[in-house]
């Protein structure tokens, strides 16, 4: 059924948190970050004055058919989420719904009196990259479309020896030696946490190894941010999606991987390690257990999210691409000046 062309306002993220999440499985794109789960947390700790803006579409049976999640600061208007903390953002829109949403999308900020739209971490797949872009200049809108990032990814092969042998014969022959170098070792592990309870007694350590891997990430890791942290980490034990791994050595936590599982994907959020034990590459080499693990699990990819550090390529990501869509002068077909 087609969706009908007036759009109900999102109040919440109450409101319609079980269709929202049936949608997602239907959807064109679906990940972690435009859940309910995540944008609710998001909101709630970085929203800064803004206000809800989004809407939604149902077809002629009441079924939803897309979600625009959207805040608003004046005319200004962009999607609940940042690339400091989201590494994907998008609207949720069911496949055959494009032609009915997108200049919906554009009505309905021009009606409310906006003028600005900025979109940001939008995959290189995306149906709105492919189509908001110039359905806007035919509107008269100013676009802008930049590449933002890149995240690079993995597909994952059916055997490990088969990731190995993917991997350039550089790669391969370092981390084969990394490992044999740490397997060495007389007392070392790596497990996995997930429990709930388990993982809210863990935060304080996981938090504590990311800030003394790196000055950046020490920085990075101000109140607000480490707060959601913490409600991220509850949050999504919660939901069965949190995997935080830890490697010991000498019964001492010298690093640990913040994983999440969505959808057949293992996706690395954050990291730390402890730098003086970074002769074994121990935040390197607890990476490649987690993409072990995931591959033995059957799982599609391993994605390494946003940002080009070099360990990424190591274990043999591939870029995808992120772009930003920015659209002023918003207005209905036939208004170039923007206005009503």
């Amino acid at each position: 059924m087609p969706a009908t062309h007036s759009p109900t306002p999102i109040t919440s993220f109450d409101q319609i948190r079980p269709q929202w999440q049936q949608l997602l499985g239907r959807s064109v794109v679906n990940n972690l970050y435009i859940t309910p789960v995540w944008q609710e947390l998001w909101w709630s700790s970085f929203q800064d004055g803004r206000s809800l803006a989004g809407f939604y579409l149902t077809d002629a049976g009441g079924d939803l058919t897309a979600i625009a999640s959207l805040s608003r600061s004046g005319d200004h208007y962009s999607l609940v989420g940042n690339s400091d903390t989201v590494d994907y953002n998008d609207f949720i829109v069911a496949p055959g719904v494009e032609d009915t949403f997108y200049p919906t999308l554009l009505d309905t900020i021009s009606a409310d009196g906006g003028h600005q739209l900025d979109l940001h971490s939008i995959s290189e797949d995306s149906p709105t990259l492919a189509i908001l872009p110039e359905l806007a200049r035919q509107r008269g809108c100013t676009v802008a479309v930049s590449e933002e990032d890149v995240a690079p990814r993995l597909m994952l092969p059916p055997t490990w020896d088969d990731y190995l042998s993917g991997l350039t014969k550089k790669d391969r022959h370092e981390l084969r030696r990394k490992l044999r170098r740490l397997e060495a070792h007389d007392n070392w592990r790596w497990y996995c946490v997930s429990d709930p309870a388990e993982a809210a007694n863990r935060v304080d350590t996981f938090l504590d190894l990311m800030r003394s891997s790196d000055p950046a990430k020490a920085e990075f890791l101000s109140p607000d941010r480490e707060a959601f942290f913490r409600e991220i980490i509850a949050a999504t034990a919660a939901e069965d999606v949190l995997r935080l791994f830890f490697l010991e050595m000498d019964d001492q936590v010298v690093a640990a991987s913040l994983c999440l599982d969505y959808d057949g994907i293992r996706m690395l959020y954050n990291s730390g390690h402890d730098p003086e034990y970074r002769y074994y590459s121990v935040g390197l080499l607890l990476h490649s257990y987690c993409l072990r693990d995931a591959l033995e699990r059957g799982y599609r990819y391993f994605d390494f999210l946003r940002g080009n550090e070099p360990y990424k390529y190591r274990l043999g990501g591939i870029d995808h691409h992120l772009y930003s869509i920015s659209l002023g002068n918003i207005g209905p077909i036939g208004s170039p000046s923007g206005s009503p």
